[in-house]
């Protein structure tokens, strides 16, 4: 969330650049600083108060000593009357600071100044493609189908098992996915990213940590009596492992990796875009998590967004990489890329990836700080994240465009991983 500091600081410039995301931000800003006033007048008062009460205490000392006990009791009453007004400014202040508190965490992350302005999905600016689409022959399957004709995806048995959105991966298909897997870990752990295996269920404070929560918690899995979350993302755990720390800056960046299953109850709209594997309930996801020096923050941006950019140029997967505008922006962000592959079959590109960069709007709620060389106060860190990758998608796209009469050619770069060269 943001800093009051920076609140007080810059209000317009908040104020006009959360219009980008379409979002009218005067109204709470200014009910945020009304607010703090509040709560910061109560403080003053309660200081002086306690100020006063503390120098009356002296003066009742010396009276009693003096003998003087009938002033001495005079201003003891008054000390008990200096104590209710502190508790009532107490109190006054405490309900300042939770309306505060419950304020803030309404506030999106203002965008980046190269965020476009647009309302959805279609005002995305296109600023890279790559790879080339392949020329299906005639009778060219989706994946869907082709899942079932090789026996490898078996939708049926997972909506007998669990429901629509939980499909259950067979022989090759199984062995295909848990290649994807060990070819994206390595090529993160390759390329700097220390692995973490971590739970895949967190507590409401992680949720809240990197703001799933309360934006996202109608999205989330609820394990209603333990009070914990199904994870959405492996970022959540991964980036909340540095909740409450402060890092040293000599420890900058710190690059972790993950993979995870990922569970998300919003599954999106009926019909084509949601059909076979193109939008599921659980899935399975590599994760990229960095925590950066703000003055570094967007180089680490371009560089993980380089990153994700080669494993797709070594599937050798037709892609575009999008600046997402402000009104499909995440809560959370200040500028993302999204990553889409071009399936074949559908005649269709499939988002793969998001990499973006949360500036210091989740290190303030996550409290992860960093301290620089010989000062003593500590700083915010900048925290980024992306898919590298998600799964489903991505074996919808590989199934689709390297489909042969033979069967499902595997990309030459997963081969070591699969032990078979083609799906028959």
């Amino acid at each position: 969330m943001l800093t009051i500091p920076f609140l007080r600081d810059n209000r317009e410039l908040i104020i006009q650049r959360l219009k980008i995301k379409n979002f009218d931000a005067s109204s709470i800003v200014q009910n945020i600083l009304d607010h703090d006033d509040r709560r910061r007048d109560s403080q003053s008062k309660t200081n002086d108060l306690q100020s006063e009460m503390n120098q009356i205490s002296k003066e009742i000392g010396e009276l009693f000593r003096n003998g003087e006990h009938e002033k001495g009791n005079q201003l003891k009453n008054k000390t008990a009357e200096l104590k209710e007004s502190i508790k009532d400014l107490s109190a006054e202040m405490q309900n300042a600071a939770d309306k505060l508190q419950e304020l803030l965490v309404q506030l999106p992350n203002i965008p980046h100044e190269s965020v476009p302005p647009g309302k959805s999905e279609q005002d995305n600016i296109t600023i890279r493609e790559g790879g080339d689409k392949p020329k299906l022959s005639d009778g060219a399957l989706p994946h869907w189908d082709l899942g079932t004709k090789y026996d490898v995806i078996d939708f049926d048995l997972g909506v007998k098992l669990t429901g629509a959105g939980f499909p259950v991966f067979k022989g090759q298909g199984a062995r295909f996915q848990r290649a994807l897997i060990s070819y994206f870990l390595d090529k993160n752990t390759d390329a700097g990213y220390h692995e973490i295996l971590p739970p895949l269920m967190v507590n409401a404070d992680s949720g809240f940590g990197t703001g799933q929560l309360p934006d996202k918690e109608g999205q989330m899995y609820h394990v209603q009596t333990d009070d914990l979350y199904l994870i959405p993302t492996a970022e959540v755990p991964v980036t909340n492992i540095y909740r409450d720390v402060i890092v040293s800056e000599k420890d900058l960046p710190i690059m972790n990796t993950a993979f995870t299953p990922c569970f998300r109850r919003e599954a999106g709209s009926y019909g084509k875009d949601v059909r076979g594997l193109n939008r599921v309930h659980q899935f399975d996801k590599v994760e990229i998590v960095q925590i950066q020096k703000p003055e570094d923050s967007y180089k680490t941006l371009d560089q993980m967004v380089a990153h994700v950019e080669s494993i797709l140029v070594e599937l050798k997967l037709p892609y575009r990489i999008l600046r997402l505008c402000g009104g499909d922006l995440s809560f959370t962000s200040a500028l993302t890329f999204d990553f889409e592959v071009y399936a074949a079959a559908q005649d269709r590109w499939l988002e793969v990836s998001s990499v973006s960069n949360f500036e210091s709007y989740q290190a303030n709620r996550l409290k992860l700080r960093y301290k620089k060389e010989g000062e003593k106060k500590p700083q915010l860190a900048h925290t980024l994240n992306g898919s590298a990758l998600a799964l489903p998608r991505i074996v919808a796209a590989i199934m689709e465009n390297y489909q042969t009469d033979e069967g499902i050619v595997v990309p030459e770069v997963l081969r070591k991983y699969t032990g078979f060269d083609i799906i028959k």
